[in-house]
This record gives C-alpha cells, structure tokens and sequence, in this order.
C-alpha cells in the first residue's frame, strides 16, 4: 500500500507541474482537447448505455426518504477528508463545525443515514484538497475530463487522488464495513444522476456541443466556489437552460 501511495504521490507531484499553465483569451487552457474530447464521448457513451439506466431504476425502485439517506451516509463519510482539508487550510473553526457534525450524525444519526445535525443548525463546511490547492496558491492548470469522474482540472485532479488517498476512511479495509462504504458512495452518485435527470440530459445530449457545455459550466461553478473574481458567471447545472 506505501509503494502504492508512492507511485501516487508521484503522478500528483509531476500533474502539479501544469498547474501554472496560463489560460487562453477566453479563461480557458484546454491544451490536451482532443483527448478530453475522446475521454468525454466515452463517458458520455456509459452514461448512455449504463449510468442513466441504472439511476432510473435506483430512482424507480427506491423511494425518495431512501434515497436521501443514502446521500446522507455518503456526506456523512466524507466528513473525516474535509476535517483534514480544514485544519490544511487553517480554518479551524470550520475543522470544529465538519467534526462535531460527523460525531453527531455518526451517533444520533444513526452512522449518518439520517442529519439531526442539521436540525440544530451544525451545517456541513464542505472542502476538498483541490481547495486547499488553491488557498496554497496552486494555480487551475490544464481542464481535464477524467474517465468516469468528469470534468476536472489538473489541480482538482491531484486533489481527487490526494483526497482519496489520505481519506481516513479508506483504513476501514474488511466488510461489511467497507462494502458499506463504497455502496453508500456509489448509490449516492446514481442518486444524484437520477434526481437532476433533466438538467444532466440537457447537457448531455441538447447541446450543440455537450463537451464544451460541460467545461464552462464546471469551470465557471468552480471558480465561484473557490471565490472567484465577482464579475465572473455562476452557471448553475441543475437548471434546465443548456439546451441549444
């Protein structure tokens, strides 16, 4: 596994080397667009034989109050990976916030199925190692379409790969146990994809340009997540106005 972390470790040092790439007239670096392209047309070609199917079944089958516990249990372990993020950026208080609600949900919440936490006004302070990239001051680097996950940056996708790694979570390495946890994660993307079915779709396969739809929009939602300059556009992708 150290060998494995290693050899990880490595590819995120060597990606982070782009990070400081400029960006083109149009706020975009897409040095590498054939392959995004080509990687994109093969995600999308899952998503149209596999991912829509199943998440139309899983929303079908299973009802919503289930549904939404399952997306509980998956925000619920993904706590532990933003406590970290928060004390690596130094927002402690933000560190105290993630921690307590975990704690809480993981007991009353029964193993965070369901989000009393919330209730009492303990809201999640939601964070990843892309963002403590870029509170760092790694620069977005190349967009890239990574296989299955999307779209993504090179600082997002060392990011991705550090949160994985360093995931506490990951240690929890017999089942059930960590069948739950794959399950839980696995069963809240299918959920997701089931409940903004409409607005995915019009991106998907209403655009003119589903490749380049899908870059603006997570590139402009990303920079406004991480405070990016006021004048920039904030597309929000649940909305169903990407039909071309």
């Amino acid at each position: 596994m150290n060998f494995v972390n290693s050899k990880l470790c490595l590819i995120a040092v060597c990606v982070l080397t782009a990070c400081g790439a400029p960006q083109g007239p149009d706020g975009v670096y897409d040095p590498i667009e054939p392959v995004n392209r080509a990687v994109h047309g093969v995600n999308k070609g899952l998503d149209t034989v596999i991912v829509n199917p199943v998440a139309q079944t899983y929303g079908t089958v299973l009802p919503q109050p289930a549904r939404q516990g399952v997306r509980n249990f998956a925000d619920n372990l993904g706590l532990p990976s933003a406590v970290l993020n928060n004390l690596l950026q130094f927002k402690l208080q933000d560190a105290f916030v993630n921690s307590a609600r975990f704690l809480f949900n993981s007991t009353i919440g029964i193993g965070g199925l369901f989000d009393p936490a919330s209730t009492i006004g303990v809201e999640e302070r939601d964070t990843d190692f892309g963002e403590t990239l870029h509170i760092w001051g790694v620069g977005e680097g190349a967009y890239l379409e990574l296989p299955l996950l999307g779209p993504s940056t090179s600082r997002d996708a060392v990011g991705t790969l550090v949160d994985f790694v360093t995931d506490p979570l990951n240690a929890v390495g017999s089942h059930p146990e960590a069948d739950a946890i794959v399950g839980g994660r696995v069963g809240a993307r299918v959920g997701d994809r089931y409940t903004y079915s409409d607005s995915i779709d019009s991106v998907l396969y209403e655009s003119t340009d589903s490749y380049a739809q899908s870059r603006s929009i997570y590139l402009q939602n990303r920079r406004f997540e991480l405070g990016g300059a006021s004048d920039d556009a904030y597309f929000d992708p649940y909305e169903d106005s990407y039909a071309e």
